[in-house]
Formats: structure tokens, sequence, C-alpha cells
């Protein structure tokens, strides 16, 4: 064999071995981010309409995470939080429209307080994303039913599934290994002093 034949296979050979090795880097890389991000992946990946662009914008909104100075609530701010999430669940039931912005309003400062940006609310829900993959798609739905309601345009049990969505943000955020203290709002009738 000639030696130019054999340098070209040699040369072949390697281009082959790297492209492989370079495919196998990139699966590598997106079953990570799939496993780390779940279906906020998915939903990345159909609004950038390719897995590389999707890619990018998570590694993106990755090293955006990392520049905050995110930390746990104080224990006497998760207690107020606490707090304050079971009184908007409990007056659900008069006011579902006021539990819904309550509910907004609070997810707001608990993050703002846990280090969070909070100028615009796609910036928090792709923000949140990072650390809390499974509830961002809940925050998105919820918060749109918010803004449906200010236009008077929610009914009941979009509210309903509003604050229930919003119940698991509150959760991740006190980082409760539990939904945040309660059940599910419920609506129809109202008890009255006398009821039992």
């Amino acid at each position: 064999m000639n030696t130019i034949v054999v340098v070209i296979i040699v040369i072949v050979v390697i281009a082959v071995v790297a492209a492989a090795g370079a495919y196998v880097y990139r699966r590598r890389q997106s079953s990570s981010l799939q496993e780390r991000f779940g279906p906020e992946y998915e939903r990345t990946v159909r609004q950038a309409g390719h897995r590389r662009s999707a890619e990018k914008v998570l590694h993106e909104r990755e090293k955006r995470r990392s520049s905050f100075d995110v930390t746990p609530l104080s224990e006497q701010a998760a207690a107020a939080y606490r707090s304050e999430w079971a009184e908007i669940q409990q007056g659900f039931v008069d006011e579902p429209a006021g539990a819904v912005r309550r509910a907004d309003v609070l997810v707001v400062r608990m993050m703002r307080d846990s280090g969070y940006p909070v100028d615009d609310f796609e910036r928090r829900a792709d923000d949140i994303s990072v650390d809390h993959p499974d509830v961002a798609q809940h925050y998105r739905e919820a918060h749109a039913v918010a803004v449906k309601q200010v236009a008077g345009e929610a009914d009941t049990e979009q509210l309903r599934q509003a604050v229930t969505s919003y119940r698991e943000l509150v959760a991740a955020l006190l980082d409760d290994s539990s939904p945040a203290d309660g059940p599910s709002p419920t609506y129809g009738t109202r008890r009255s002093d006398g009821d039992t």
C-alpha cells in the first residue's frame, strides 16, 4: 500500500471517530438537558423550532441564573409566607378572583426575597425553570389565568386551577417536599356561621 493511501485512510478514520465522538457528546448533553428540564425542555424545543436552538436557550438560562444570589427564605420569612398562603387558600371560597390576585403577588414577593429578579414575567418563568423546571409550566398557566381574571374572562374553575398551580410554585419556593399546606381550593356552597 502506498504511503499516501495509508495517510488518507488514517485521516478518514480519525475524522469518523471525531464525528462519532462529537455526536455522542451532543446526545449526552441533550439527554442531560432533557433530564434536567423535563417538560420545560420540550416546551422550549417547540418554541425555538429545533433542538439546537432550544438547548442554546436553556444553556443561556442556566448561565443567567448562575449570576443570581438565590438563597432559601429565612425561617421567619417562610413561616410568614406559609401563613399568608393559608389565608389565600381559605379566602378562595369567598373571593376566587382575589385569591388569584393575591397568589400572583405573593409568588413575586417570594421570588424577589429569594434573590430572583422580578422585572418581567417571562424572565421570571424562565429563571424559575432552571431551579424548578417541574413547576415552571404551572406558573405560566396560573399567571395566564391571573391576566384573564383582570380582564374579567376567567371562570371559577380556571381560578381554582390557577390557585392550585400557584400552590406548586409556593411549595417549591418554600423548599417543601409536599404542596404548601392545605388541600386544593374548592368552591361551591359557602359555609354560614351555623354550618358544621
